[in-house]
């Protein structure tokens, strides 16, 4: 009865995981469908509208950090129904905005707190209570819900605007984000000692012989987060860079129509769907050979942008040809599987799950606050600079490779008597 009482309350986790993730990149997959609507319809340059997004970016990350003291001293729920009132009015007040200040406030400041009360809360919460050998395929789960609404909510919204104001696409996504992050709090669940119960996979690899008590300014006295950070950070600058300009790319450099381009774009997500919990099965099979959590997914990490090393090298060599564009696709999908979870799987074996919010939720500041904009800047300024996207895939390449190298480097350990599962 406790097993079965165990496994419901970790899918339940698992459950509103997926339900915030779903909502935080529902925001980021309608931006660039709304971007349009909103530039002609406000009569705002491109740059603009997207300082919007970027500003939003910039919030995120700080709450994302002040996230992490929150799941730590009062756990899931709060962050969750803060998400969902500030993430369903940064929708809603958004289409009500006549001016640019007012858009800069509501759709930067609301959605940035919104969204950022969902990414660490969602993975630190799996992690509590799946580890070892369980933890990937369960975050493979819950990390669905990113291509799902990668593709879902922006067929959606695309549908909408065809016939209706983007306003009022605004106002149908604000009551999604309300409705699916409410159903998030209902469902979320505390750590498993607050119900009396172990973390699935502590008996087959016992990750939790780590939790001890890891501060962050301890934790960040040791290399293995900073190494963690480097090649998480290294691995989404390529990312971003791969998000905002692999539709350019395919138009430009092989002369796809924009539709094309934007299916193949919309592929990726697709891909995604059936590559996250395979990957996830993969990345637990992986730790259940090697038997020690921090070996397993720092090979995971290692292979993560491999994959993405790959997909860069198809797309300039053979891009052009609709199979290997597709082929391409799957393989970003498989480093997008595995690269965010993994490493929060590999922190995790490493410093325990009890200060967790707060040391991942500083990493997360870190890595947000640059990756993103870096990679973005980075694939158009190399485009302007010499006028080949073909430039700003070598780039995202070189850094998908630095990330593999960074994570070799990673140690086992942090030298710290007890503080290893190595130990």
């Amino acid at each position: 009865m406790n097993r079965r009482r165990t496994n419901l309350l970790g899918l339940q986790t698992v459950a509103a995981a997926w339900l915030a993730v779903f909502c935080l990149f529902g925001y980021r997959a309608t931006f660039a469908v709304f971007l349009g609507p909103l530039q002609q319809d406000m009569g705002w340059t491109a740059a603009q509208t997207s300082l919007g997004y970027s500003l939003m970016m910039v919030v995120y990350a700080v709450t994302a950090f002040l996230s992490g003291f929150i799941i730590d001293r009062w756990g899931t729920r709060p962050c969750y129904a803060i998400g969902a009132v500030f993430g369903a009015l940064g929708f809603l007040l958004t289409s009500l905005v006549t001016g640019y200040a007012q858009y800069l406030v509501t759709y930067a400041v609301f959605a940035g707190i919104g969204t950022g009360m969902l990414w660490v809360t969602a993975q630190v919460s799996v992690r509590r209570w799946y580890v070892g050998d369980q933890y990937a395929t369960r975050w493979g789960l819950a990390f669905m819900g990113a291509p799902m609404a990668q593709v879902l909510l922006s067929l959606w919204v695309s549908d909408v605007l065809r016939t209706l104001d983007w306003r009022i696409a605004m106002r149908g996504l604000a009551g999604v984000i309300f409705v699916a992050l409410a159903a998030a709090t209902f469902l979320a669940k505390g750590d498993p000692q607050r119900y009396d119960c172990r973390p699935h996979g502590s008996e087959a690899v016992d990750a939790s012989g780590t939790d001890s008590e890891w501060t962050v300014s301890s934790a960040y006295r040791t290399f293995a987060i900073w190494g963690g950070i480097a090649a998480f950070l290294l691995a989404v600058t390529a990312e971003f860079l791969i998000w905002t300009q692999v539709t350019q790319f395919w138009v430009v450099e092989h002369g796809f129509s924009l539709p094309a381009a934007t299916n193949f774009y919309v592929a990726i997500g697709v891909a995604g769907v059936l590559m996250m919990p395979l990957m996830g099965v993969v990345a637990d099979r992986v730790v259940s050979l090697w038997a020690r959590e921090t070996v397993g997914r720092r090979l995971m990490l290692i292979l993560a942008p491999m994959a993405g090393v790959v997909a860069c090298l198809v797309l300039m060599a053979m891009g052009g040809t609709p199979a290997f564009s597709i082929a391409a696709c799957v393989l970003f999908a498989i480093y997008w599987s595995i690269e965010p979870g993994g490493v929060v799987g590999y922190v995790g074996s490493v410093y325990g799950r009890s200060g967790l919010g707060q040391i991942w939720g500083l990493a997360t500041l870190i890595v947000m606050g640059i990756g993103p904009a870096l990679g973005s800047f980075m694939g158009g300024y190399l485009f302007d600079l010499t006028g080949s996207y073909n430039h700003s895939m070598l780039f995202a390449l070189g850094a998908f490779a630095l990330s593999g190298f960074a994570a070799f480097l990673l140690p086992l350990s942090t030298g710290r008597g007890g503080k290893s599962d190595d130990e």
